[in-house]
């Protein structure tokens, strides 16, 4: 049994979630796993993807190595998609938003995505994608939407999940 829970912080690029994750993982001591960074250092790639610039996950690869460690739990898990994990191994889902288009193209374009790339993320956002990719995945009462789109966002959002953190440790027999 878990002593501490697994948490994914989804949404599109360009919401926050590695500023979320890394803000998090200072202040209440879980681990920040960057599912783009796991995918990188042990090869969990399929192909190549020439039109949208970006490597395509191979996601069974990538469950098979992190599955050893999220199952210990203590996880902050950062990605665009939640859809892949095993219900059992998650404890809550936070998906971030950012309403604004405006500031969402910015941040996008800030990282020099191709034109083609930025409006998909931008379409994903205004459409909802990953909210409703988390809904369907999940069970309803672990999702959570926060928004992400100016400054003390951040702050307020990861004092959320600390909140939450904190009473999952409670009912789940540990005192910090």
């Amino acid at each position: 049994m878990r002593t501490s829970p697994n948490v994914i912080v989804t949404g599109t690029p360009g919401v926050g979630k590695t500023v979320h994750c890394e803000q998090l993982a200072q202040e209440i001591g879980l681990k920040h796993l960057s599912v783009n960074q796991v995918a990188k250092d042990r090869d969990c790639y399929e192909t190549y993807d020439e039109e949208r610039k970006s490597w395509v996950v191979d996601e069974d690869k990538l469950l098979d190595a992190i599955e050893d460690e999220v199952l210990q739990g203590g996880y902050l898990i950062d990605w665009h998609a939640c859809d892949l994990f095993p219900k059992s191994w998650i404890d809550l889902v936070v998906v971030l938003r950012c309403p604004s288009t405006a500031v969402h193209y910015d941040r996008l374009a800030s990282r020099g995505y191709h034109e083609d790339k930025l409006q998909e993320n931008l379409d994903a956002e205004i459409f909802g994608v990953l909210l409703e990719e988390a809904r369907e995945a999940f069970d309803e009462e672990i999702v959570v939407e926060l928004n992400s789109e100016e400054d003390g966002d951040v702050d307020s959002n990861c004092a959320r999940v600390t909140q939450w953190v904190n009473n999952w440790k409670k009912q789940h027999g540990e005192t910090d």
